[in-house]
């Protein structure tokens, strides 16, 4: 059989004169209320970029100016900022007339900025009911501006003149509360009338008061104390003038119609109870010590009620039990309207699944959930009517699930459209799009989507249901997913100073982050707490921003430092390993070896960009010599390695321990590992990274295509013919798994879809896809598909069609991007070009003979 190719070439421009430059401060658009004191500027330009020009003023007075070619972010370095001040920067392109103007506005820079105390209710840790403050105000002169600045001990809602305030939920995030809290800032020009004023703020526990129990032991977390808040309501006046209202001890409080709250169980209410807020039982507030000495900015994209989903169905068992299925596995809330007779008490109970008789089924999710009795029942929100109709909804948490049971101790009636549900998560913008023939791959795209933003709250978690727990090893094996498709930069920064807050001296990490010193001591290998070098590094290379690594840089020093002390042979055997496996599993050493290679690697590569000479050459030569200590252990003389296993052979090529000259040898022992078990997978979640790669990557593109379409057990298909609308814990879906049904940790999928047949892949000599490696992947049976990635730079896209027995593949380079191109169809390289921006048709036909 032999193929005859044709190719014929079309190039459309993409530099868009006329469209608009894209300004970003601190990867935020117009940040206010930020304290970084040399924030990053950076820009998406619509032109090539020969020069540009950048002025920072506040308001008459400049305080910095720069001026270069290709640098972007630019990190400010001007005159020293200010606190509550507003500084707008322009930045003018080619010695042109394009440019464009942002903003960017400061809040307190330090501690001794805020003017309020810390004030809370009472020092009961133990009592269930949240606590709501109010303080009347007056305003006797024209506003200007009005800013409140908010940090939190718990969770609060900030309410002003009987309206909520922003629409940020479940503020602040979560930290290691007693070594950092955040402050969120929000304009309240509008909303702060002339004349009388009334601020409130509901608190809640959050992970600060954590009265439930769990196997994680947050009830017992050293940070623990009584909800508490700092607020500073900063008003300019029209005439030049500032006046700063703040918590103290005129403030009031009374308790709310809250009961109880547990962002880990759910939240019960009593309407009657809100009778006590009307008629005005108010105390006065005691003033408490701050949670920590660290009040910071919560510069990140936060969390928001960000779809609203109604229904798909509702089964009536009775008048007081109803079934209502969303139709979607997500994270969030229920939301619904009703009227029944004053008294009645309604549970609505949560869950991911139901039982052969049809009712909500949590026997999955409540796995480490440990009650000491029926009064916190597990993601459930329990409400007392008053007799009047009323929306419920509950503000303190967040469950994960697919159905809703509504149980009542009377009728009610409910139709379909009595409820909705809110999918919530950090608002992080979408950046990536796959689409293709194939409908499996579509679905595993949304339904791996679906994954990330369900467990992404501040800090990417492992599920949204009986865990809520950010484990390091999930969040690193899904980074590159979630940096294809999502803008989650600021999420990660701030997750990774979670990580350097919890980090112990010796340079020791737990498994999960943030802790209540749960995971000091088991689950922490380098398989998992990677994540410290792994994630900076990938920031690096998708954003081309190298503050991550200089942030975390002694960091991970640290821990490579502790890494060689236990290890001197360079040999590893701490971690979990390739968990939650299918038949056969890696040594733990094997796979803990090599990312305590990756890790040396990654610090002898960002010391060499900081210019730190003697540790770019000490620990490039630990690399070297762990790599050396792995092949010993475990290379065989015809290129396998160990047992041969899946995870092993996939895991020595795509970290790039094999020596060149055995890597054929061993990328042919790993496809044959893979046939001779019929066409099917056998890693647990560290194999299922670097399997598909590893075949793509090696010759054997439409092996790895198989394998991702898979349709039988065990497969990511799989579980899509069994209805998955998000990706399991486990492989294995039956009625007696005790999985979560939405993890991410399998989610690396997404990430190949890009890289593997998309061929979208940075460049680490020139990151943040200023040059692109791009090497497509055109498997047989796949008529058309396309990725595409809006880069810093602007959209890469790669993809092909058929049309009349023809291939026509096209790729889309950015301005100020180029692109080595090598296109693949079937396991043979027809095309290598060289890519400046703009847009490219190769079209192809097969003729067989």
């Amino acid at each position: 059989m032999r193929r005859t190719v044709y190719l014929f070439l079309a190039i459309l421009s993409v530099l868009r004169a006329n469209a608009q430059i894209e300004l970003q401060c601190e990867h935020l658009v117009s940040p206010i209320g930020i304290d970084a004191r040399h924030p990053r500027l950076n820009w998406q330009s619509p032109v090539q970029q020969k020069s540009f020009r950048l002025t920072v003023s506040s308001g008459s007075i400049v305080c910095w100016r720069a001026a270069g070619s290709a640098a972007n972010p630019v990190t400010y370095v001007g005159k020293p900022l200010r606190p509550f001040t507003r500084y707008e920067w322009k930045l003018q392109l080619n010695n042109s007339a394009a440019s464009a103007s942002g903003t960017f506005e400061t809040g307190p820079l330090s501690t001794s900025d805020w003017q309020g105390d810390w004030i809370s209710d009472v020092k009961d840790i133990h009592l269930k009911p949240a606590a709501e403050f109010s303080k009347a105000i007056t305003v006797t002169k024209p506003i200007k501006s009005a800013r409140i600045y908010i940090a939190c001990g718990g969770l609060y809602e900030l309410w002003l003149n009987g309206q909520k305030v922003g629409d940020h939920i479940l503020d602040p995030m979560f930290t290691r509360f007693d070594r950092r809290n955040l402050y969120v800032t929000y304009d309240v020009t509008y909303q702060l009338a002339k004349g009388s004023n009334a601020i409130n703020v509901l608190l809640g526990n959050g992970w600060y008061n954590h009265q439930s129990t769990a196997v994680w032991f947050y009830d017992k977390a050293p940070w623990r104390q009584r909800p508490c808040f700092c607020l500073d309501l900063r008003i300019t006046y029209m005439d030049g003038t500032t006046e700063t209202i703040s918590t103290d001890k005129t403030w009031s409080w009374t308790l709310s119609g809250i009961s109880s709250n547990s962002i880990y169980t759910g939240e019960h209410a009593d309407a009657n109870a809100k009778l006590a807020v009307i008629k005005g039982e108010w105390h006065p507030v005691i003033v408490v010590h701050a949670p920590s000495e660290h009040i910071v900015a919560q510069a990140l994209y936060p969390i928001r009620d960000c779809e609203k989903l109604k229904p798909l169905s509702l089964k009536k068992f009775s008048d007081t039990d109803y079934v209502f299925n969303i139709g979607r596995n997500i994270a969030g809330v229920s939301e619904i309207t009703l009227k029944a007779k004053a008294g009645t008490v309604i549970w609505f109970k949560h869950a991911e699944r139901l039982d052969s008789a049809g009712h909500a089924d949590q026997s999955n999710i409540n796995y480490h959930y440990r009650p000491v009795g029926d009064s916190d029942p597990f993601q459930t929100d329990v409400y007392t009517l008053d007799g009047k109709t009323d929306t419920l909804r509950p503000h303190f948490n967040y469950k994960g699930f697919r159905y809703v049971e509504v149980n009542s101790t009377s009728a009610v009636v409910l139709d379909k459209s009595s409820l909705v549900a809110y999918f919530e998560h950090s608002d992080v913008p979408a950046v990536g799009t796959i689409t293709s023939s194939d409908t499996l791959i579509d679905r595993l795209w949304r339904a791996t989507n679906n994954s990330y933003l369900s467990n992404l709250f501040g800090y990417p978690t492992d599920c949204p249901q009986r865990e809520k727990n950010g484990w390091t090893g999930d969040a690193h094996t899904a980074v590159e997913t979630g940096l294809y498709n999502f803008d989650a930069i600021t999420i990660y920064e701030k997750w990774l100073t979670d990580i350097r807050d919890a980090q112990q001296p010796n340079g020791t990490i737990p498994a999960i982050v943030p802790t209540s010193d749960w995971g000091y001591d088991h689950h922490n290998g380098p398989d998992w707490v990677s994540a410290i070098a792994i994630i900076p590094w990938e920031l690096y290379q998708f954003y081309g921003d190298s503050n991550a690594l200089a942030d975390n840089y002694e960091a991970i020093k640290r821990y490579v430092n502790l890494l060689n002390r236990k290890f001197p042979n360079y040999l590893c055997n701490w971690g979990l390993g390739d968990w939650i496996p299918i038949k056969s599993f890696a040594p733990v050493e094997f796979t803990s070896t090599v990312f305590y290679y990756q890790d040396a690697l990654i610090l002898a590569k960002t010391a060499k960009l900081f210019n730190k000479k003697q540790d770019a050459i000490y620990y490039l030569a630990l690399a070297e010599k762990i790599k050396t200590a792995f092949n010993l252990q475990y290379l065989r003389e015809n290129g396998n390695y160990d047992k041969g296993f899946q995870t092993e052979l996939s895991f020595a090529l795509y970290y790039h321990l094999v020596p060149e000259n055995l890597r054929a040898k061993t990328a042919a022992l790993l496809a044959k590992a893979v046939t001779d078990g019929g066409v099917h997978l056998d890693v647990g979640l560290l194999g299922s990274k670097t399997i598909l790669s590893a075949l793509s990557d090696n010759g054997y593109g439409d092996l790895a295509y198989q394998l991702a379409t898979l349709k039988t057990y065990p497969s990511w298909g799989y579980w899509m013919t069994q209805g998955m609308t998000t990706l399991p814990e486990k492989w294995d879906i039956g009625p007696k798994s005790n999985g979560s049904l939405n993890h991410i940790m399998f989610g690396s999928i997404s990430a190949w879809f890009y890289r593997g047949l998309g061929g979208i892949q940075p460049d680490e000599s020139q990151p943040g896809f200023r040059h692109i490696v791009l090497r497509p992947y055109i498997p047989a049976g796949l008529d058309s598909f396309s990725a595409e990635h809006e880069s810093p730079f602007g959209k890469i896209r790669s993809g092909w069609t058929t049309q009349n027995g023809k291939v026509i593949y096209t790729a889309t380079i950015p301005p100020n991007s180029i692109a080595d191109l090598v296109l693949e169809v079937h396991g043979r390289v027809i095309k290598r070009a060289s890519l400046a921006a703009g847009t490219y048709h190769y079209e192809f036909t097969r003729l067989t003979h």
